[in-house]
This record gives structure tokens, C-alpha cells and sequence, in this order.
């Protein structure tokens, strides 16, 4: 991963004006929660070109090897309610669509909340944390993991894993889709600081809403059950339909949703 090719591509205001790329880190996202107890500014931008200890959503393990996808956390200093920070990961999510894009091929989807999906398979996932200094949000980092040009995936994860090399046939390049997710991604946050909702994305989002019309499988602590997913809420959270009619809000920090039949 190049910087001086990310800069030469990128045109955002502040978002990514400070850009750290290592050859290998644990995790960007724990080394972008250190940079923000160290007082880095928001739109700082770490990127590792292999992690050995990458995370996904509920504590799953994002396998990263070297030199092929990009691997990157964005550190935010929201001025809003801490509650409203898990809305981020819808943003980023749509900013990710956007930015893998390409005309002509298979487009993206998203697997709510924070999955891309090309195929049927897995191409992206997002995790935004959050750190707090009192009952004050100090500051959010949404990491963004997104498989580009890897071709050979361990056995267990062939049927649910898929890259954009795969999926396009080419090889593509890094720095420019980093460059575009940045650029899409400061556009729809600011936007978002000025709604406090995500309102003005949500036909976007659920246009791209792989669950949209399907029946899925809903895991709460102790229980599961299965409706139909029906859209977002302004505030992002997956409208379920039951068999019964009754219809349920479902918040992405207390379930899990995957598909009936398969991983969407």
C-alpha cells in the first residue's frame, strides 16, 4: 500500500489528512484506540497491510493476510449522543458500496448491519467501537476490512468469503478504492452530523439490503426466532416482520441475523 497514491487520489476536506500505513499491526482498530488516547485528530486514517490479531462483529476472528485487502480504521471525534454512534456502521457500509463498485459488474449488497456481500459471499466487514470519558462520547473508530485481490481462502470459509478479484476477474487497486470510501464516507458522516438520523440514506440502504423481502433468522440471548426483514429504521435498526404480523425493531448490538437458508 502506497500513501503518496492514496493522497494523490483523495479529495476530502479532512477526512484521511493524516494517513499511518504499517506493514503489520495487531488490529487498526486497537492501534486507532491508542492514537486517540494519545490526542490524534479526528479523520486519522491506519491502514496495515497484514493485522495478526483482526476482529470482526461479537468477537470474530477477520482473517488478514498480507499485501492483498485493505485493512483500515477511521477515528472520529463525534459531537453527539452515544447512542447514535452504532449508526455508523450503516454509513459506512453505504460509503463501502459505493466505493467497490464498478460498471458493468455484479454490484454489492449489504448484509445487514455490516456486511458487503457480492454473490451471495462476503466481501467487507465493518466494526465501529466506541470510547467514552464519562457519559461523553470521546471518540468512535469504524474499522473497515475489505477482501480485494486474495484468491485462496481457507476451506472453512469457500462458501462465505468471496473477494473483489474474484468477483470482477481483475486485480484492483487498493489505494484508489481506500481514496473513494474516504471521500463517500466524509460526505454521508457530515451529513449525518447535521441530521442526527439516517433518514437521508435509508432508501440507499435499503436498495442494497441483501435481507430485503427474505425470511432470516433472528439469535437473541437464550432464543431464536424467524420473520421477514422489512427495511431500517431511521435510527438503523432492522425492521422484522413475524409470521404473527407483529413487527420488531432489531438494534445490532443485541442480536445476530443471518439467513434461513445460508449465510444471507
Amino acid at each position: 500500500m502506497r500513501r503518496q497514491e492514496i493522497v494523490s487520489r483523495l479529495r476530502t476536506g479532512w477526512m484521511g489528512r493524516e494517513i499511518r500505513i504499517l506493514e503489520e499491526a495487531d488490529s487498526t482498530n486497537l492501534r486507532a484506540k491508542a492514537a486517540a488516547g494519545e490526542g490524534a485528530d479526528a479523520g486519522l486514517v491506519i491502514l496495515a497491510e497484514q493485522q495478526t490479531d483482526g476482529r470482526g462483529r461479537r468477537g470474530r476472528a477477520w482473517q488478514s493476510p498480507a499485501g492483498e485487502n485493505i485493512y483500515m480504521t477511521v477515528l472520529l471525534r463525534p459531537d453527539f449522543e452515544p447512542e447514535k454512534a452504532p449508526m455508523l456502521t450503516l454509513l459506512a457500509a453505504c460509503a463501502a458500496a459505493r466505493a467497490v463498485k464498478s460498471p458493468g459488474k455484479r454490484q454489492p449488497q449489504i448484509k445487514w448491519p455490516n456486511d458487503l456481500i457480492i454473490n451471495g459471499k462476503k466481501i467487507c466487514g465493518i466494526l465501529t467501537e466506541m470510547g467514552m470519558k464519562g457519559e461523553c462520547t470521546e471518540y468512535v473508530i469504524v474499522g473497515i476490512g475489505i477482501n480485494c485481490n486474495q484468491t485462496d481462502f481457507p476451506e472453512e470459509l469457500r462458501n462465505r468469503a468471496t473477494s473483489l478479484k474474484c468477483e470482477y476477474g481483475c486485480e484492483v487497486c487498493r489505494e484508489e478504492i481506500v481514496a473513494r470510501f474516504l471521500e463517500e464516507f466524509e460526505s454521508l458522516y457530515e451529513e449525518f452530523e447535521k441530521r442526527k438520523s439516517l433518514e437521508f440514506i435509508q432508501d440507499e440502504y435499503e436498495t442494497l439490503l441483501v435481507n430485503e423481502g427474505r425470511e432470516v433468522c433472528v439469535l437473541e440471548p437464550g432464543k431464536e426466532w424467524t420473520g421477514t426483514a422489512a427495511g431500517i429504521t431511521e435510527t438503523g435498526e432492522l425492521i422484522v416482520k413475524k409470521d404473527s404480523g407483529e413487527i420488531c425493531e432489531i438494534s445490532s448490538g443485541e442480536v445476530s441475523v443471518r439467513g434461513v437458508y445460508g449465510y444471507v
